[in-house]
């Protein structure tokens, strides 16, 4: 597995937005921009139990994630696991980095929300797989 640089694991704790791609029933790609929080070398995603890339991940787990840039993109390829129980220490990172927010409350058309945790297997920097 590939260290990550500085910049790289800067970017994992202070960018608010990353690009989740998840494999359709059909096989092509459904690409979404998430909130997620990077913790110990895990990615984690929140969203709507129902949502189309739940029933994505729960069907075909193999995901990417990637924080674009034009001079150093930070991508991951991992497998994802849906959780139905909320981690407290997951839904209080979210909380810290999100100003408070709450994703136990429901909103946003979200009945039950799920975390969608993700360790990456292989990363790609800059257009290098490592």
């Amino acid at each position: 597995m590939a260290e990550l640089s500085v910049e790289a694991s800067k970017r994992l704790n202070t960018e608010r937005t990353t690009m989740l791609c998840t494999v359709r029933p059909d096989g092509s790609p459904h690409v979404a921009p998430v909130w997620f929080v990077y913790r110990d070398g895990t990615w984690w995603v929140s969203t709507g139990e129902g949502s189309r890339k739940a029933r994505n991940l729960i069907a075909e787990p193999r995901v990417s994630l990637a924080l674009p840039d034009g001079e150093a993109p930070v991508v991951a390829e991992g497998r994802a696991v849906v959780h139905r129980v909320l981690h407290p220490e997951i839904v209080a990172a979210f909380a810290e980095k999100y100003d408070g927010w709450d994703l136990t409350e429901p909103g946003y058309g979200v009945d039950t929300t799920v975390l969608v945790e993700v360790e990456a297997t292989r990363w790609l920097f800059g257009g290098a797989a490592h």
